[in-house]
């Protein structure tokens, strides 16, 4: 079973991404705009077993502020386009602890946190809609106080299977 680790922004958020994804991200019926924190791994199917470390984790980390000020791309290395985060020490740790304690090994692109708005466009269509967007530009800044761990089901969609709450409060 594919499994992985997201923050899934406010509905404001998600629409606005929405808005472009729908017509730009062959994704976009597959999982809602969402920060991936740890990217899709393998697993034996039984979830439980991360649970608890997963709950640990979050309980190390306070609620903070997610900041998303471009659009962004990652050409060369591949035509997405997306709102770009701007890094803290909250998602840096969080990324990095589940590097750390989730199967996968380590990533194998640098950390760059983002919500994905258009991905798999043609060199023109890409060109195309990063010029138009890039140029609207984003400014939005939101509390983040829960991360998800999905798992994807039979028809390629990914679904929730726990939330976590960032804090000791909540343990």
């Amino acid at each position: 079973m594919k499994c992985g680790i997201a923050i899934f922004p406010s509905k404001k958020l998600q629409d606005l991404a929405n808005s472009y994804r729908k017509r730009y991200d062959p994704h976009y019926a597959l999982i809602p705009p969402h920060l991936t924190l740890k990217a899709a791994f393998d697993t034996d199917g039984d979830l439980k077993q991360y649970t608890k470390k997963l709950k640990e984790i979050a309980e190390r980390y306070e609620p903070f502020n997610l900041k998303l000020r471009k659009v962004s791309s990652f050409e060369p290395i591949s035509r997405t386009i997306h709102f770009k985060a701007e890094k803290n020490a909250e998602l840096e740790g969080l990324y990095s602890d589940f590097s750390q304690y989730l199967p996968g090994g380590e990533p194998v692109h640098p950390f760059v946190p983002h919500i994905t708005i258009a991905q798999r466009l043609s060199n023109d269509e890409h060109s195309d809609v990063f010029g138009s967007l890039k140029m609207l530009g984003v400014e939005h800044e939101e509390l983040v106080d829960r991360f998800h761990l999905v798992y994807q089901l039979e028809n390629g969609s990914w679904t929730v299977y726990e939330t976590f709450q960032l804090g000791k409060e909540h343990s």
